[in-house]
C-alpha cells in the first residue's frame, strides 16, 4: 500500500508471447467450456459491461480484396482485461499454400494499461467465431425441429472449425453437404469428415442451391466480398443460417427472413448483407433482434420462417477466448516470458 495515496502501487507486468502451438495446446478439447464462456461474454455485452468500439479497416488502393481489421475492446466484470485483435485476410495466400488469415491478440493489464501479452490468433479467431456459431445453432433451433441436414458453402478452416465445435456439443447429422469454389477443398473437407468417423453421409454438391435445398442447418464460411446467392426460393423450406461469412446472400434473402445479429450497429456497416439490406429499405425494421436477446428470452426466433444469424464478430469474444488461453498457459508455468520488454522500473509507487 502506498503511504501516500493509500492505494496499492501500480505494477508493470512481465510480457509473455504465446504462440500457435501453444494456443492450440490450451484449446484443445475445450470446446464446451468455450461455448460457455462466448455465451457469458455475449450477456456482459448485452448488459453494457464491455467497450467495443467500431473495428478499423485497413484496406489497400492496389489491394482491394485484402484488408487489416483492428479489433479494439474491453471487458469488465469479474474478467475485466482489455486489448486488440489484429487480423489479416489476404484470400489469394490460399494459391501459395498458406492460410488466408493471419492474426495477433495483444491483451491489456485493466490497471496499467501495459500489454501483458502477444498471443497468435488466427486459432483463437475460428475458435470464437466457431463457438458463436455453435452457440447460435443450438439457441436459435429450439423452437424449431433439431436440424439433421447441415451444408457448409466454403470448406477452409473456418468451416471444419464450426463442424468441430457442433460436434463436441452434441450435435449428429443425418446428412453433411458440402460445396465450394475449388471442388478440390471441398473433395478434401468431405474426405476429412468421412475419415473422421463421423455416422452421416458427406456429400459434395456441384452448386450452391443443390447445398441449401438439401440443408435445413446452412453454413457460410466463404471468402465472398459481395453477395452471390439472389434467389429468395432456394430457402423455401425455411432452414436455419449461420451467415459467417457477412457478405454472401443478397438483400431480398435477407429481407425475406428473420434476422438475428450479434450487435445491430456492429453488423450494419462495411457493405454486409445486412447493411445492403438496410440500404435497400432505409430502415432496420427487418431485423428480429440480437443473439443476447435470444439468450436472455426477449426474442424467440419463428419456427416457420428461415432465420439467419450474421454475426459481425465481436472483439469482446477475441479477448475472452484469449484470456482464457492466457490463464491456462500462465497456470501451468509454461508462459514465454520476455523480463526486459519494458523498459524503466518495475514498479511506480
Amino acid at each position: 500500500m502506498d503511504p501516500t495515496t493509500g492505494s496499492a502501487p501500480i505494477e508493470v507486468p512481465p510480457f509473455a508471447v504465446i504462440s500457435g502451438s501453444q494456443v492450440r495446446e490450451a484449446l484443445r478439447g475445450k470446446e464446451n467450456e468455450i461455448v460457455e464462456l462466448v455465451e457469458r461474454t455475449y450477456r456482459l455485452h448485452g448488459a453494457g459491461e464491455s467497450v467495443n468500439p467500431p473495428s478499423y479497416f485497413l484496406r489497400f488502393p492496389d489491394r482491394p480484396a485484402d484488408r487489416i481489421i483492428a479489433l479494439p475492446a474491453s471487458i469488465g466484470g469479474a474478467a475485466r482485461v482489455d486489448g486488440l485483435k489484429w487480423i489479416s485476410s489476404f484470400p489469394d495466400n490460399i494459391t501459395s499454400g498458406i492460410a488466408r488469415a493471419s492474426a495477433v491478440l495483444i491483451l491489456n493489464a485493466h490497471d496499467s494499461g501495459y500489454p501483458f501479452a502477444c498471443l497468435e490468433s488466427s486459432l483463437i479467431s475460428a475458435t470464437r467465431t466457431a463457438a458463436s456459431a455453435a452457440l447460435a445453432a443450438d439457441r436459435l433451433s429450439r423452437e424449431r425441429p433439431r436440424p439433421a441436414r447441415i451444408g457448409f458453402v466454403g470448406t477452409g478452416l473456418i468451416a471444419r472449425h464450426i463442424y468441430a465445435f457442433l460436434e463436441a456439443t452434441g450435435w449428429s447429422f443425418e446428412r453433411i453437404g458440402v460445396h465450394d469454389l475449388s471442388s478440390q477443398r471441398a473433395a478434401e473437407f468431405g474426405g476429412e469428415l468421412e475419415s473422421s468417423g463421423t455416422t452421416g453421409s458427406v456429400v459434395v454438391h456441384d452448386s450452391a442451391e443443390q447445398l441449401i435445398r438439401a440443408s435445413d442447418l446452412v453454413v457460410f464460411a466463404t471468402v465472398a466480398g459481395k453477395p452471390h446467392i439472389h434467389d429468395p426460393g432456394w430457402f423455401g423450406h425455411d432452414p436455419l443460417v449461420l451467415h459467417v461469412s457477412l457478405r454472401d446472400l443478397a438483400p431480398e434473402i435477407v429481407l425475406d427472413s428473420a434476422n438475428i445479429v450479434d450487435d445491430i450497429d456492429h453488423c450494419l456497416k462495411a457493405e454486409t448483407s445486412p447493411h445492403l439490406a438496410e440500404q435497400r429499405t432505409g430502415g432496420r425494421a427487418f431485423l428480429t433482434g440480437t443473439l443476447d436477446e435470444v439468450l436472455t428470452g426477449r426474442v424467440r426466433p419463428p419456427a416457420d420462417r428461415t432465420v439467419i444469424f450474421s454475426p459481425f464478430g465481436l472483439g469482446v469474444l477475441d479477448l475472452a477466448v484469449g484470456k482464457y488461453v492466457y490463464d491456462r498457459i500462465a497456470g501451468s508455468g509454461a508462459l514465454h516470458v520476455i523480463e526486459d520488454f519494458f523498459p524503466g522500473p518495475r514498479r511506480k509507487g
